[in-house]
């Protein structure tokens, strides 16, 4: 079965920033997520996902940031923070190693999109990713004449 068979819809379904401090973890996701027809930009840390929202037009363009919490330099939470003030219609997904209720609980109420814990099923970060992408889409759509 070639991938075109398996994966019928390769357009591009949108742009995620994955935002996570282990390579490999990285590019397990941006390989899923390529799979299922999603463009991703890759950071290794909070610090390069916010210099990547700042470039060029990707603060326009991306549709969804997937983050880790426990990173260098800038963590997770500090980076959602950021998100959230300055992108507050860009659905942020928490996909972390560590449970903390009240992480996750401060997380929602700063505006999460979700929280997900390693190791996640791939059908369930495509749903959550889904509903988000598609949420974004809809509010994007709103303001383009």
């Amino acid at each position: 079965m070639t991938p075109e068979t398996r994966y019928p819809a390769m357009k591009e379904h949108g742009r995620v920033l994955v935002v996570d401090d282990e390579a490999s973890i990285r590019k397990t996701l941006r390989i899923c997520l390529s799979q299922a027809g999603y463009h991703v930009i890759e950071a290794g840390d909070g610090q390069e996902a916010i210099t990547a929202l700042n470039s060029g037009d990707n603060a326009l363009m991306v549709d969804a940031i997937i983050c880790d919490i426990r990173m260098p330099r800038i963590d997770g939470t500090d980076a959602i923070r950021h998100f959230r003030t300055q992108y507050p219609s860009i659905p942020v997904i928490v996909l972390t190693g560590f449970p903390d209720v009240d992480l996750a609980i401060a997380m929602m109420k700063v505006g999460v999109k979700d929280y997900l814990l390693k190791p996640v099923t791939k059908e369930h970060l495509l749903s959550v990713l889904r509903r988000g992408v598609e949420s974004h889409v809809l509010f994007r759509g709103q303001f383009v004449a």
